[in-house]
């Protein structure tokens, strides 16, 4: 055997005898080299060994098993969670999707209480009107309380068989349309109607909701939306009573640096765009889009004093 021969043996492990019974050729000795890297690859792809399924890999601490036409199985992993939708945006979804029905406000109406509602989400939301984009508000505000005040005391059993997750209450309305003027004038200049520091429940002002459930007196409103009661006709109750008592409301929070986010919606008729800007002021209207009035109210729970001004 050459030099060559050896060398190119001893690299490959073979033993070196000078008794073979063949001679050890260069061209023997890489057949057999080739032989030996095509039987490593075969038992490779065989068995499914690789580098990252080693056992000197690191385990993590996901385990993932695929779906397929045979069955499907659990997908889990300690990071992530799994939790169920939450019921009102599951009845939301599916009212939506099977309705012809759309909200009375507009896309762009909505998105302006929308973004409110992404910043105080979940809250207090006090909703004037059970209407069809009830289920929508209610569930926006998921994790908050959301409660709707109602004229019509029979649609108000026909939603609850309905969304019996929803709360709702029915009010009554003293007042008409048509009354409107007389009762801006009654109304506008006096001292008992600006006084924030008077219960609505025992307030002498005729605009004054005494009536309401307790809850609304009691709690602490992060956002009011007008859109009732009726206003369409002469005949019809009118928004005057609900704008001015959602303003007292608003003011009328313990806290003196909290605000509350009022909406006033139809703004495009008299009433409900000469009484928000009268009781919810000019000065606090944050925004307008469409028949929809953004305003931001703050308490002014130490500025109830007699002769006090509702408006900046």
């Amino acid at each position: 055997m050459s030099l060559e021969q050896r060398e190119l043996a001893q690299s490959l492990c073979i033993p070196m005898t000078t008794n073979l019974p063949f001679p050890m050729t260069p061209k023997l000795i890489l057949s057999s080299f080739v032989s030996l890297v095509v039987i490593t690859l075969f038992f490779i792809t065989r068995t499914g060994f690789s580098p990252s399924s080693s056992i000197f890999q690191p385990l993590n601490n996901t385990l993932r098993i695929s779906t397929s036409s045979t069955g499907s199985k659990l997908q889990s992993s300690k990071s992530t969670s799994c939790s169920k939708i939450p019921p009102s945006l599951a009845d939301a979804l599916v009212h939506y999707a099977a309705s012809n029905v759309t909200p009375q406000q507009t896309l762009s109406e909505i998105s302006v209480t929308k973004k409110v509602l992404e910043k105080k989400s979940p809250c207090n939301f006090l909703v004037f009107g059970l209407g069809r984009d009830s289920l929508m508000w209610a569930a926006l505000n998921h994790g908050g309380r959301t409660i709707f005040l109602e004229e019509d005391e029979l649609w108000i059993h026909k939603i609850a068989e309905k969304f019996p997750s929803l709360e709702s209450y029915h009010v009554r309305y003293n007042t008409k349309v048509r009354d409107a003027t007389a009762l801006m004038a009654a109304t506008r200049d006096r001292e008992e109607c600006r006084r924030v520091s008077t219960d609505l429940r025992v307030s002498a002002c005729e605009l004054a909701l005494k009536g309401l459930p307790e809850v609304v007196y009691e709690t602490e409103w992060d956002l009011i939306m007008v859109d009732a009661p009726t206003g369409f006709d002469d005949e019809t109750p009118g928004r005057m009573t609900a704008i001015y008592t959602v303003g007292m409301i608003a003011r009328r929070r313990k806290d003196d640096g909290e605000t509350t986010a009022v909406f006033v919606h139809d703004v495009d008729r008299k009433v409900e765009d000469e009484f928000s800007m009268e009781f919810l002021c000019r000065d606090y209207m944050t925004e307008q889009e469409g028949r929809l009035r953004h305003f931001t109210v703050p308490s002014h729970r130490n500025h109830g004093f007699s002769g006090a001004k509702l408006c900046p």
